[in-house]
């Protein structure tokens, strides 16, 4: 792909220019809809590394999922999960799967959320280089995703606030959801399609919030 991954874009100092806002929430609403075509097909399909190294981009920034070498078999339609040795990375699993190494089709939207948040903030989600505390983006980030004032403070500064301040409130709000501690509180990819699809809509028609 001629873009490289998500991960690529996102993090190298030579490429972080190239994504705007526009095209980031586009690459996370190709990224959702890879999902959720998984997650939909006759036997769920559960991605189980989910991350954004795992997320390839075309010239257009047209998102493509890649390496399914981890993906299983939803579980059977009278079982909740799959319990299986946890192989995925870490800090974008689940913690049911990390912790147990029970694996629910819900633990690609705990995945997702945490690439939701890289997407936001254009932090990783383990940097070990960090302050104590920071490391871990989720644990350092979640007491900011609540407040439209101290989002503020944690949105990636190289967008130099060119982008609709509601629209990432909303986003903030979505990851907050895909994160829940337990599986069955977080919504289907099918709704966070939906959601995503309802910010990009609306952050076309409104003006960029300037910093």
């Amino acid at each position: 792909m001629k873009m490289g991954s998500l991960e690529r874009r996102l993090f190298r100092k030579s490429s972080t220019g190239h994504l705007g806002w526009d095209v980031r929430l586009k690459i996370a609403v190709e990224a959702a809809r890879g999902l959720a075509f998984l997650h939909n097909s006759n036997r769920k399909i559960i991605f189980r590394d989910f991350k954004s190294s795992n997320i390839l981009l075309d010239e257009s920034y047209m998102a493509k999922l890649t390496d399914f070498g981890l993906v299983r078999l939803g579980p059977p339609e009278d079982l909740s999960h799959v319990s299986t040795i946890f192989m995925g990375t870490f800090a974008y699993a689940a913690p049911e799967y990390e912790n147990n190494g029970r694996l629910y089709v819900k633990s690609d939207v705990y995945s997702f959320g945490i690439v939701l948040l890289e997407i936001l903030t254009g932090l990783r989600a383990w940097d070990r280089s960090r302050p104590l505390g920071k490391a871990t983006l989720l644990e350092w980030a979640k007491p900011f995703l609540s407040s439209r004032n101290k989002l503020l403070t944690i949105m990636d500064s190289r967008l130099k606030g060119n982008y609709d301040l509601y629209s990432a409130f909303q986003i903030a709000r979505l990851i907050l959801k895909c994160v829940k501690e337990s599986p069955k509180f977080r919504p289907s990819m099918t709704k966070v399609v939906k959601e995503l699809e309802s910010v990009e809509a609306t952050n076309a028609t409104r003006m960029p919030w300037k910093a």
